[in-house]
């Protein structure tokens, strides 16, 4: 539930920040300060590491809502979905900590949307990770890359290549599509 109030109010931010200051470049680096509630800690009392998944996603609203593109998706009845992440983690953070959620778009590739999220201290990483996203319609199906780049417009267009450890990664850990089969056995 915290997480849920705590989602509502990033976004009532962004939508402040975005009719007081106007459109961020998606493609820079969005910065998020938060601070570590007891909500988010687990019994070694730092936060949990399902809950900065969590955490990132609140960057992710805040970047998409800031930028313009938030709007985009409604209109065009879109919504982004996780395909897959893997996370890094180097420093632990505690209680009433304060930290930055920073979340850049890394690339685009032919199906999927690259994104990195950092968790810094005082200019310091102490979590990283990296998202693949689709998108999606209400409608059903899928939205192609260059429908949604077409739909963003004139600046959102620029090439953007997903750095190849990452495309390699991405390819790496795919699931087979929800079309086929994909039997849970073990070998």
């Amino acid at each position: 539930m915290h997480m849920i109030l705590r989602t509502l109010l990033v976004i009532s931010r962004a939508k402040r920040q975005l009719r007081r200051r106007g459109k961020v470049d998606a493609y820079d680096v969005s910065r998020l300060s938060l601070r570590v509630l007891p909500t988010d800690l687990d019994l070694l009392r730092h936060v949990n590491n399902g809950v900065y998944f969590s955490l990132f996603d609140l960057g992710r609203f805040d970047l998409l809502i800031r930028s313009g593109i938030w709007q985009t998706f409604e209109d065009e009845g879109w919504y982004p979905v996780v395909a897959s992440e893997t996370i890094s983690f180097r420093k632990s953070l505690r209680l009433w900590q304060r930290f930055t959620v920073e979340t850049r778009i890394l690339g685009i590739d032919d199906k999927s949307v690259y994104l990195e999220h950092r968790a810094v201290v005082r200019c310091e990483i102490y979590t990283q990770a990296f998202i693949r996203a689709r998108f999606l319609r209400h409608a059903g199906g899928t939205v192609p890359v260059p429908e949604l780049i077409a739909a963003l417009g004139e600046g959102h267009d620029r090439e953007h290549s997903v750095p190849e450890w990452l495309s390699r990664w991405g390819d790496d850990v795919t699931l087979p599509s929800t079309r086929v089969e994909a039997p849970s056995v073990w070998e």
